[in-house]
């Protein structure tokens, strides 16, 4: 057999431009998460969104997060926060006030992003939302989350929903 030494790794060959650079879709998690922890804030302190959003640029390395993506969730979400608990609600075995904070949180961010974001696939904001969970909820904190967004996926991107299952 004929062997191609150029197709072998030498580490001694150039890294390419943007090796060890975070992906948009990591860029993009990192945003999430820290967006969650910022409606988090929001939600219980009442602080403004500027404060809110100029604190956590002060206080958090955004060399790996996609900063204009968690500035639109931030203040995207209290915008339309009415329509986002309406679209929730049908979705719930409790009220809005009932839930816990963090998956409340979670909640209306993936929602935000189903009604605002459909360049992001479903499939991707309920993993998000599920993995948002995980990390900042309650122990089982998750399955709430996906059960809910499993109900609300089909109401908000019913045409995108249907195509997926084929």
């Amino acid at each position: 057999m004929i062997s191609d030494e150029s197709d072998r790794f030498n580490p001694r060959d150039p890294k390419p431009a943007d090796a060890g650079k975070p992906s948009k879709s990591v860029k993009r998690r990192e945003a999430r998460k820290l967006a969650t922890q910022a409606l988090y804030q929001w939600h219980m302190a009442k602080h403004s969104l500027n404060e809110i959003e100029a604190q956590f640029r002060v206080d958090n390395d955004f060399t790996d997060v996609d900063g204009a993506y968690f500035r639109e969730i931030i203040h995207g979400v209290p915008t339309i926060k009415g329509e986002i608990d309406s679209a929730l609600a049908p979705c719930l075995d409790l009220a809005l006030e009932e839930l816990d904070p963090v998956e409340l949180a979670v909640l209306r961010l993936s929602t935000w992003e189903l009604i605002k974001r459909v360049d992001v696939p479903y499939r991707v904001v309920i993993n998000e939302g599920v993995e948002l969970a995980k990390v900042f909820g309650a122990t089982d904190g998750h399955k709430f989350v996906n059960g809910v967004l499993d109900k609300l996926a089909p109401r908000l991107r019913e045409a995108e929903v249907k195509a997926g299952r084929r």
